[in-house]
């Protein structure tokens, strides 16, 4: 028995089979991400076409430096020397740059791979270059390092949350501004970056992190108090 047919021949229209549920899903799944592509890559453009002279040098800059974490480890150093908390808390925010960049580079850019923006179709000007990554555009490590050490350090430190994550959302726009990341790439590397901090402050929190001072420092003998005692007068002996 033959499938029903229209004039023409095909099997399409009202008389052709229903598709799978499984093929219209991925069919529905493959145009959401299709307009989530084009929205992506038109906010990537509409970056590359605004002029901002005043800031590119800075932005460009600010890119440069966080390059390999430099800007995280430069404020672990100083927290380190801050006493007791903040040592701690720039202890938990290097575990969670470790686990964040290991999670971005030995996982996300594999399995994604998705190719790095076109700066010169895009227009970007040469103000803002700063070196082309040759790895994979997605997700954007930098930006995953830098919210994970702000997330992280902000629980420890309150008073640290609101300028490291100024920092971190500032780390994430200069590589959409210097044309290295589309912005999906920056937005699921800030959410790659939340996680690696969930999971260190959890880590830290099932392992306590020592101060590092007990570790070079012999412990101290417990003071105890001395109870007063009155002094006995002195015997006098007549000779």
């Amino acid at each position: 028995m033959t499938e029903p047919t229209n004039a023409d021949g095909d099997t399409s229209g009202p008389l052709a089979p229903a598709p799978a549920p499984g093929r219209s899903r991925g069919r529905a799944l493959d145009a959401v991400l299709g307009d989530l592509r084009a929205v992506d890559g038109a906010l990537y453009a509409a970056v590359a076409a605004t002029s901002t002279p005043t800031l590119d040098r800075a932005l460009r800059r600010l890119s440069h430096a966080a390059d390999h974490s430099k800007i995280s480890l430069s404020i672990a150093a100083a927290l380190a020397t801050a006493g007791a908390r903040p040592r701690r808390a720039a202890l938990v925010g290097l575990g969670a740059v470790a686990m964040t960049s290991a999670a971005s580079n030995l996982l996300g850019k594999r399995l994604v791979r998705r190719a790095r923006p076109d700066r010169e179709a895009a227009r970007v000007t040469v103000d803002r270059y700063v070196p082309m990554p040759a790895s994979a555009s997605f997700p954007s490590g930098h930006t995953a390092s830098a919210v994970a050490f702000a997330t992280a350090v902000g629980v420890v430190l309150p008073g640290a949350a609101v300028p490291l994550g100024v920092l971190a959302g500032a780390v994430g726009y200069s590589r959409v501004h210097t044309g290295v990341h589309y912005p999906g790439d920056v937005a699921a590397g800030a959410v790659l970056g939340i996680a690696g901090a969930a999971a260190a402050l959890a880590a830290a929190a099932a392992s306590p992190v020592p101060d590092l001072r007990s570790v070079y420092s012999p412990p101290r003998a417990p003071y105890r108090a001395r109870m007063w005692r009155p002094r006995q007068p002195k015997a006098f002996t007549a000779w």
